[in-house]
């Protein structure tokens, strides 16, 4: 009798989480693509050419990056979609769009842009990040990953770790592994060090993953196909949430105990334990698909919906 109430207690906590409105927002210059928070900063990069620095503490901005504008297909001068940001030492890491389809890769230090790849080498770079503080790894289109070193300026190795388009791919806490994935809705589990692929994960997400995220063995997946994928690097989890509408970004907590997802066309995000599968907390009111979600703790979490970031505190 017991183990039927647990049962059902379950099952009524999954169906009705607690909602959760975001009482303090910030404004971007632009929409936001990808969004990194280290050492109390946070780094937005936007379609509008602009990375927009804030202070995490006061929501105020420190800092805006400007790039230059390029020439468009039709010969037009408009500003640079930036895919990409990392940090190390002060030095930020930058990928952005480029022309006749390529991109470029900046290392911003002191005030100045210090290009490490540009149209000329016709790589179409879609993510890049810091390995060590002299070696950086390259994400292509086409699913390479690339080691590169920035002191000798030479490729360590360009490793082609699968045979479809690239969507993410996301390192661990010690940087010893990263998982890829593309448009077949698998996951790869690489060896940062030599680029050698460890295994494969499968049959939860049967579309294009969006995003990917990677926190104490626990693998989370966003996809084309409604789903939230969640694996566990030992195979002791293999299992999906659905949504009503594609996912686009998802996030783990530190520990790997809580996921959130995008999960329906009013733009919730769901939170969700990922041991129990028990939905917790609904992040409701957000306008536009969810980008970015990035947990600060186990119970701090930071969203960005079009041009807003947003704060949330899980009670």
């Amino acid at each position: 009798m017991a183990k039927i109430f647990t049962i059902i207690l379950l099952c009524f906590v999954s169906l009705y989480s607690k909602e959760i409105v975001s009482k303090n927002m910030i404004n971007v210059n632009g929409e936001v693509i990808d969004m990194l928070i280290k050492d109390q900063k946070i780094y937005a990069t936007t379609d509008n050419g602009k990375v927009d620095i804030f202070d995490l503490k006061t929501k105020k901005l420190i800092k805006e990056i400007q790039f230059e504008k390029i020439k468009d297909f039709f010969g037009d001068m408009n500003n640079p979609r930036v895919f990409s940001v990392d940090v190390m030492s002060e030095n930020i890491l930058l990928a952005s769009q480029g022309t006749k389809g390529f991109s470029r890769v900046f290392l911003y230090k002191n005030d100045k842009f210090y290009k490490l790849f540009d149209e000329n080498d016709a790589m179409a770079i879609m993510k890049v990040k810091y390995f060590t503080k002299e070696k950086i790894l390259i994400a292509l289109l086409s699913s390479e990953i690339i080691l590169y070193d920035l002191k000798n300026k030479k490729v360590i190795y360009d490793k082609q770790i699968s045979a479809s388009k690239f969507s993410d791919f996301r390192l661990n806490k010690d940087k010893s592994r990263l998982v890829l994935s593309d448009e077949s809705g698998s996951v790869k589990l690489v060896e940062t060090k030599t680029g050698k692929i460890l295994k494969t994960f499968s049959g939860q997400n049967l579309d294009n993953v969006y995003q990917l995220d990677y926190k104490n063995h626990i693998i989370a997946v966003a996809s084309k196909d409604k789903r939230c994928g969640i694996y566990k690097e030992d195979g002791a989890l293999a299992y999906h949430k659905k949504s009503d509408f594609i996912v686009y970004a998802t996030g783990l907590s530190p520990m790997g105990k809580l996921c959130g997802y995008a999960s329906n066309s009013k733009n919730d995000i769901t939170i969700f334990d990922v041991y129990t599968k028990s939905n917790l907390y609904t992040l409701s009111h957000n306008k536009n698909p969810i980008s970015n979600i990035i947990f600060l703790n186990e119970k701090q979490i930071v969203t960005s919906d079009k041009d807003k970031i947003k704060f949330w505190s899980l009670k």
